[in-house]
């Protein structure tokens, strides 16, 4: 049962009230004092994300407890890595998570809105307009953005031959990220991956048969696609053959070495002969299992767990190249690729649980002579492999989390393939619709549509200041002609093109996360302005990050 949080007392007209305990220690805040302590914290936050946004967007260098330094302009990753102690803060790290989780792309883009609409919110109560009604005017607006969007909304056509949609839009995604040197390289790597695990029936992607991993040293130009699997593992032995052709896998989970008895008694050896009929038993066991993996047809052995000297010695002997210590994930991709089956005894092995592929070749790197594992031409080849290089841990961690983003773009491609315009042209169009709509209302909930129309409007302005240039200038000079001219594809001219028709330089947002941007910013700032009253211990976050 909970505890009390007080004492209850009465007074002397027999009315009860409650006696908080520790009341001293409390912070409490109420009413718009609270809000604007939220309406602080969340501003913060995103002030914090707002100069990450677009691709001259600057990047966030991140020290963990133990030293460890993250470098990377990723919203979700920058967030998840603050320490925050304020309630709300905490909030927006959720909120770009969520945006993470759900779409994986656009989750700095979600928070700036956020805060914007937050910024805008304290204003219209500076001005006595009720939170509730502020936040019902916000749904209404967003309701009427996500409505526009659908209106300006391209489709193409999603076409296996046609590629270069697909690989616009993730160059779009990839502009802001530190492998924006080798841009359209990475962009095709991810949409020729996304396609093949790609469900097209179904209009669905199973990431987990996409693993991506990197290695230290090269170039992120040598940055490949892998159309099976790359394991960080070599031979067992050095004299095996570093190249197989037309391999037959067998994938083992049960280790090379004699069985153990299953008791507690011990086993004494007191004498040489004793010794002697051990090591004999042993050589007969060893013999046996590798007798039955070669008996098989399988020409190569993949175990999961290790095995001793004597047995990678009877391996090479009988000629059966071998890999040990193969992890778990590693295994059943392995399985999932070569259309194999993982066989727990060497008793269950049988021709019908081998895995099947075309090329299986050992690669070494530079002059550590660090060397992996490449298994091709798989006879299932929907699991693949993208393999990542680069300078050091830090670009090759940020190269992840940006190809990432990158898979997930070109995912909600093949689930909606309907997309709307970047460079802030789908926000100033969304501004424009719902600054014109507020015009309708008689009501309190006209001030809140402006109010959205101009937290839309963060969003260029973020990007154009971010770009070196000038932000109301320029954005008042976009919506100008978006209004004259009627083209929603019209932006902020990031890289300096020369043209601020976004549909000509090719910047593409996928529609599902523009319209999860919105509704997400918007349910969260109507959740804080509903939020009044706050008590935490002094020592906690109301009063600040």
């Amino acid at each position: 049962m909970a505890s009390f949080p007080g004492t209850l007392a009465f007074d002397e007209f027999g009315r009860p009230f409650i006696i908080i305990r520790d009341q001293q220690n409390q912070q409490r805040l109420t009413g718009v004092e609270a809000l604007k302590s939220h309406m602080a914290a969340g501003k913060t936050i995103a002030n914090v994300l707002r100069t990450s946004l677009g691709p001259k967007g600057l990047d966030k260098m991140m020290v963990s407890a133990d030293g460890d330094v993250t470098v990377t302009n990723d919203g979700a990753t920058i967030l998840k890595q603050m320490d925050v102690d304020h309630e709300i803060a905490k909030l927006m790290v959720q909120l770009s998570q969520s945006q993470d989780d759900e779409i994986g792309d656009g989750t700095t883009g979600v928070v700036v809105l956020a805060g914007a609409l937050l910024e805008q919110a304290e204003q219209l109560l500076d001005k006595g307009i009720h939170p509730i009604r502020i936040a019902d005017g916000f749904e209404l607006a967003a309701h009427h953005a996500v409505k526009h969007l659908d209106s300006i909304a391209d489709s193409f056509p999603f076409d296996v031959n046609n590629l270069e949609p697909l690989i616009q839009t993730a160059m779009t995604t990839l502009g802001s990220k530190i492998v924006n040197k080798c841009h359209r390289q990475m962009a095709e790597i991810a949409v020729n991956a996304v396609l093949a695990v790609a469900d097209m029936e179904k209009k669905d992607v199973n990431f987990e048969l996409i693993k991506v991993i990197g290695k230290v040293g090269g170039r992120l130009e040598d940055t490949m696609l892998v159309k099976g699997v790359v394991v960080d593992k070599d031979f067992s032995h050095p004299q095996m053959p570093k190249v197989l052709k037309d391999v037959k896998l067998a994938i083992l989970t049960c280790p090379f070495e004699p069985p153990k008895p299953k008791t507690k008694h011990k086993l004494d050896v007191t004498s040489v002969e004793d010794y002697k009929a051990l090591r004999a038993y042993e050589a007969e066991k060893f013999t046996e299992m590798v007798q039955q993996v070669k008996g098989t047809g399988a020409t190569l052995a993949i175990c999961q767990w290790g095995f001793d000297d004597e047995a990678n010695h009877l391996l090479l002997q009988k000629e059966l190249p071998a890999v040990r210590w193969v992890g778990g994930p590693e295994i059943e991709l392995i399985a999932i690729a070569t259309g194999g089956r993982i066989v727990p005894r060497f008793e269950e092995l049988t021709p019908d649980k081998l895995g099947h592929a075309g090329l299986v070749r050992e690669i070494s790197f530079g002059t550590t002579k660090d060397r992996m594992l490449v298994i091709e031409e798989c006879k299932n080849s929907r699991a693949v492999t993208i393999f990542i290089r680069g300078g050091n841990k830090m670009i090759i961690e940020e190269a992840k989390r940006s190809i990432h983003d990158a898979l997930c773009v070109v995912r909600n491609l093949v689930v909606d393939n309907r997309i709307v315009y970047g460079g802030g042209a789908a926000e100033i169009s969304c501004a424009l619709s719902v600054s014109a709509e507020a015009d309708k209302f008689s009501s309190l909930e006209q001030y809140a549509f402006r109010a959205f129309a101009e937290a839309l409007e963060s969003v260029p302005l973020a990007l154009a200041e971010n770009s070196g240039l000038s932000p109301i200038h320029t954005v008042t000079e976009v919506k100008a002609r978006q209004a004259v001219e009627g083209n929603s594809a019209l932006g902020i001219d990031c890289m300096l093109n020369g043209t601020a028709d976004m549909r000509q330089q090719h910047v593409i947002e996928t529609l599902r996360s523009k319209k999860q941007q919105i509704v997400l910013a918007t349910q969260l700032v109507k959740m804080i302005l509903k939020i009044d009253d706050i008590r935490c211990p002094n020592d906690q976050g109301s009063h600040g990050l």
